[in-house]
């Protein structure tokens, strides 16, 4: 079997960006909560490392960074829905959600990076909008 970059990639991303976890999006970070994993800004340079105790400081930095959510040490995903759930009217993340299907419209959804990447663009897009 030939490896082609796309195999390599998809690799990749299943076992390293795609995983399990709780993320918290900026607006529900507070001071004295501990990274589970590294945080990012958009070109992959890395701002906070996994350990590390979040102080007001470190979230401005986020803030300004354009970091839109992180992976908190005791946060699930239940807790992080229901988190974004109170934070945005479901009407605007449904009106939100049928405004991006289009662009989305030949990706297979149920591929974990897909997924994500539609997760993402929707949670950008509705904080962005319905601030």
């Amino acid at each position: 079997m030939r490896l082609s970059i796309f195999n390599i990639m998809f690799d990749f991303v299943n076992k390293i960006w795609i995983r399990d976890m709780g993320l918290l999006t900026i607006d529900g970070i507070e001071e004295g909560m501990i990274l589970k994993s590294d945080v990012r800004d958009r070109s992959g340079r890395l701002l906070l490392g996994s350990g590390a105790e979040l102080n007001a400081k470190h979230i401005r930095m986020f803030r300004t960074w354009g970091v839109m959510e992180a992976d908190i040490i005791g946060i699930d995903d239940q807790a992080c829905c229901a988190s974004f759930a109170a934070d945005v009217d479901p009407e605007c993340m449904v009106v939100t959600e049928n405004e991006l299907r289009p662009l989305f419209r030949n990706a297979d959804l149920s591929y974990p990076a897909m997924g994500e990447l539609f997760r993402l663009c929707l949670l950008r897009k509705v904080r962005n909008e319905f601030r």
